[in-house]
């Protein structure tokens, strides 16, 4: 993802600030597999009718201060080709292990794929669908780009192969504070990049913007947000700047939860009264738009392509190593355009997910969306009660006034009750504050395991 959405913990034990759960568990809990399973095995009876297909790009023009995604900047047009044959080898090899996948939806992320030229792009929609065997016109197909790199013709060739929704990380449409963040850009160029975008006509244009860079006052965060809207977009994310080790800002760190709190109120509210429903603390879209998908992110397997990308069957999620320091990222890279195809054939780092993580796993990915955790879906899924399971977990968030009941859409009312006891109501869902405070929750509602593996993880 673009805009420092990915992260492992930073802030105070106490504030809202404690990391931004895209995923659980966080990469960092993952560790060396041993023995190195293959992935005929590991994708055995696994139910493959409605996959998520990840490509990797790991490279950016530039790294900004608050990255710290797997990615390397400046690489050579023989690096991205060797990365591309390496991409090659490891689909046919994956797409061996799978028994009669089907794709229901798919992303290219990175770094950015586009710094990636129109051939190369080609190169890599011809082979991702010769080998996986899918048409990505038919399917919702996310991809992510930058101002320098969303030029016209890289556009021409992602709306050609069925992109649906374009994500570009803006960040500030404020000149000095894209400096401040180590995103050196002018407006002009967004502009331009953002105009070339709705020309080539994508269904959804996202935009990512951050909240919390130096010198970032309530008034350059409503020009931001102003400067956006012009553009009409389908979705917005808003991102809390995150300081993290090892990146250009790590050096910077400051205590300035309230500020950026009060930001994310002020941008919330705003984005409410210009028609947008709210999907996530960082998620805002406008109704009625968004491609339609049968993938559910708590139940449907992921298969990722590319030295960064992760995948997740129902009980082992697994990738290549993580790094976020440019040494080490560099060497990962190097390593993975050397690898044979055998080497692709098996699961190099990962964690292997028992009943309880999935029911946790399932519990943070349902309660950190809008709409919350169904509550009989759970059910069914598990045979078991959320609210047995996770009993002192949801008390505890219901008594900070985090956490309600609710019914579901059309449905009636639940009985009167604390959302953590008894069996009633159809949802349960965070508040509007519960919401705010979603970088607590999620860490929060990690399990002790996977805590104690990413605290004894050392950064590289």
């Amino acid at each position: 993802m673009t805009s420092g959405s990915s992260g492992q913990t930073a802030g105070s034990p106490s504030g809202p600030y404690q990391g931004y759960v895209y995923a659980y568990p966080h990469k960092t809990a993952y560790r060396p597999l041993e023995p190195r399973p293959a992935l005929r095995e590991v994708w055995a009876g696994e139910p493959t009718g409605s996959l998520f297909l990840y490509l990797h790009i790991p490279f950016c023009e530039m790294r900004c201060g608050f990255c710290n995604l797997f990615t390397r900047t400046g690489a050579p047009e023989e690096l991205v080709a060797a990365y591309l044959d390496a991409l090659e080898r490891q689909a046919h090899t994956v797409r061996d292990a799978l028994d009669s996948p089907r794709f229901a939806t798919a992303a290219i992320g990175g770094g950015t794929p586009t710094y990636l030229d129109a051939g190369e792009l080609t190169r890599m929609f011809d082979l991702t669908e010769r080998i996986m065997g899918v048409d990505l016109r038919a399917v919702p197909l996310s991809v992510e780009t930058s101002p320098a790199t969303a030029t016209a013709d890289r556009l021409a060739v992602l709306a050609g192969r069925g992109t649906t929704r374009i994500s570009i990380g803006v960040q500030s449409f404020v000149d000095a504070e894209a400096r401040a963040a180590v995103r050196p850009q002018r407006r002009a160029e967004v502009e331009a990049a953002l105009g070339r975008i709705r020309d080539a006509g994508f269904e959804a244009l996202n935009l990512d913007l951050i909240y919390g860079i130096d010198g970032q006052t309530e008034q350059s965060w409503r020009y931001s947000l102003d400067a956006a809207l012009e553009w009409k977009p389908e979705e917005v994310y808003l991102y809390p700047l995150y300081v993290r080790p090892l990146t250009g800002l790590g050096r910077r760190a400051r205590d300035w939860d309230d500020h950026r709190l009060g930001l994310y109120r002020s941008g919330r509210e705003h984005l409410l009264a210009a028609g947008y429903e709210q999907v996530s603390m960082r998620m805002f879209r406008l109704p009625g738009t968004g491609s339609a998908t049968e993938y559910c992110c708590q139940s449907d397997g992921m298969v990722g392509l590319g030295c960064g990308a992760r995948s997740y069957t129902s009980t082992l999620h697994y990738s290549y190593e993580y790094a976020v320091a440019a040494g080490q990222v560099r060497g990962i890279i190097d390593d993975y355009v050397r690898l044979a195809p055998e080497e692709f054939a098996l699961a190099n780092v990962g964690f292997r997910l028992d009943g309880a993580e999935r029911r946790r796993r399932h519990l943070i990915q349902s309660l950190l969306q809008a709409g919350g955790l169904d509550v009989a879906a759970y059910r069914a899924r598990f045979g078991t009660e959320v609210t047995e399971d996770f009993g002192g977990e949801l008390e505890r968030l219901a008594d900070r006034g985090w956490l309600e009941r609710a019914a579901a859409e059309g449905g009636t009312p639940p009985e009167p009750g604390r959302a953590g006891s008894g069996h009633g109501g159809d949802r349960l869902r965070l508040t509007a504050e519960g919401l705010a405070y979603s970088d607590a929750i999620g860490p929060g509602l990690f399990s002790g395991r996977v805590r104690e593996l990413m605290a004894a993880y050392e950064a590289r």
